[in-house]
């Protein structure tokens, strides 16, 4: 092999290799959830929604403190209501 093939070579492996980096990368990464208590309407909660309920949309009353919706992790704590603030646990509403 001479230095031109070896270059080529490398130029095609190089070419091959980011392209199957790009084709690997998600196009579109959902952001990363947590379970915030304490912020869902009623019946807008994604689940548990305490005693004598089910899950999803069975919350009874706006910012439930034992319901909770997903929301992007790192944002719960700073999400305020007129109750309140969003908690990473349940809270007494």
């Amino acid at each position: 092999m001479n230095t031109k093939s070896i270059a080529q070579f490398a130029g095609l492996a190089l070419s091959a290799s980011i392209a199957a980096g790009i084709a690997a990368a998600p196009v579109n990464a959902a952001p990363a959830m947590e379970k915030c208590y304490g912020v869902a309407k009623a019946g807008q909660n994604d689940c548990a929604a305490g005693p004598g309920t089910s899950c999803a949309g069975t919350s009874t009353r706006d910012y439930q403190g034992d319901a909770w919706k997903l929301v992007k992790t790192g944002s719960c704590e700073s999400i305020s209501t007129p109750k309140g603030k969003g908690s990473l646990s349940p809270i007494k509403r």
